[in-house]
């Protein structure tokens, strides 16, 4: 069949859309582009948005953990980390989440130049501008070499790009002892919201110049074989070794055990808890803080006193680091469906948080404290 010159011309036209949509779907989502910095509502920043951390904020809103009336919450990663987010993206679509949105940065974020204004520091400050608060979530280890340690053999480093991207902003947020000169964005907004979540809690002390233990039971308990570990009291497991002696069962890799509260530090002051009270916490991590970065002081230590679980700001006062996870969807589902050790009866996450208080209303506490500051922060500014 000869194609008339109308018919080229139309095709061609066709052509030049199907282009123009594939691009236009390829090209990453820049909310904070267009995002006024003066809005309507509550806007919550969350780095890491996988579709874990979508899943677990959905949760915390539909169970009213997180009660934020116009609540936006804008997932914010560097377009070179590990993580694949378009499943993340697809079940914010498919799921009909219209409070969720996305921001990916491409700038580069060179190692050597994270503690100091690099070609992030525009981005760091559209998107501080523009947010009511901020969320560092959990996920693997930060490479030491940040820390200037050098790498044991148990540290696994999966995605450097990730932790120099965060701790970058982290820095540029608080500051820290790597430049004592450097001017932090909190210190023209002392009363940001800042909270960081298991390794957001690491990353915390390491972006204001702290150092961290590699491994927990190397290096605070001496033990390096599974059944020493086993051997030692479960209030001094921080994840679940059952799980490496025994693949094959299914059980989680969690663990709950207490912490201890500071009666002076704003897990107590602020959220009405007391020094008497052991809350049960949510636990998977084998590295913790060590020196402590700047400005950051313990809040809550484990049981024995020897891990730090959680950290808060001494100038900011709405800056909190926990070191467990008081945001998983699981702490509030009631099916027994866990096991800690073969042989164990299956179990509730929210079943045991419901049977050894005040460990619920502790867990909620946290983010019905982190609600009131977002609130709080949204409002018009003098």
């Amino acid at each position: 069949m000869k194609l008339t010159g109308q018919m080229k011309t139309a095709g061609l036209a066709l052509g030049i859309l199907a282009v123009s949509a594939f691009l236009g779907a390829q090209a990453p989502e820049r909310f904070f582009d267009t995002a006024p910095v003066k809005h309507e509502g509550v806007r919550l920043t969350v780095f890491y948005p996988s579709i874990g951390t979508v899943r677990n904020l959905a949760a915390l809103r539909k169970t009213g953990a997180l009660d934020v009336p116009g609540l936006v919450v804008v997932g914010v990663h560097h377009a070179r980390e590990a993580t694949d987010y378009e499943d993340a993206r697809a079940y914010v679509r498919e799921n009909g989440i219209d409070w969720f949105r996305f921001h990916t940065v491409s700038a580069d974020i060179p190692e050597d130049a994270l503690f100091r204004t690099n070609p992030c520091t525009p981005e760091y400050e559209r998107i501080f501008r523009a947010s009511d608060g901020i969320i560092f979530f959990g996920g693997p280890d930060i490479p030491p070499a940040v820390f200037k340690e050098k790498t044991s053999q148990l540290t696994a480093i999966e995605d450097p790009v990730r932790h120099y991207f965060e701790l970058s902003a982290i820095f540029h947020l608080l500051g820290g002892s790597q430049d004592p000169a450097f001017k932090g964005l909190l210190e023209d907004r002392s009363d940001f919201p800042v909270l960081g979540i298991c390794l957001g809690c690491q990353s915390l002390n390491v972006g204001t110049g702290g150092t961290l233990i590699q491994d927990i039971w190397d290096e605070v308990y001496g033990t390096r074989n599974v059944e020493d570990i086993l051997a030692l009291d479960p209030q001094q497991w921080h994840n679940n070794p059952y799980i490496k002696l025994h693949p094959q069962e299914g059980l989680i890799g969690y663990n709950f055990h207490r912490i201890r509260l500071d009666e002076k530090g704003k897990l107590c002051a602020a959220m009405g808890f007391n020094g008497s009270d052991s809350p049960r916490v949510l636990s998977s991590h084998h590295q913790a803080l060590e020196k402590l970065g700047r400005g950051l002081r313990t809040i809550a230590s484990s049981m024995d006193g020897r891990i730090v679980e959680a950290v808060e700001h001494e100038r900011f006062p709405n800056v909190l680091g926990v070191q467990f996870h008081p945001e998983h969807r699981m702490l509030w589902e009631s099916d027994p469906v866990h096991r800690l050790a073969p042989g164990d009866a299956p179990f509730s996450f929210k079943g045991l948080l419901e049977g050894t208080p005040p460990s619920t209303e502790f867990n909620r506490g946290i983010w019905q404290w982190l609600g009131q500051k977002l609130i709080k922060a949204s409002e018009p500014r003098a």
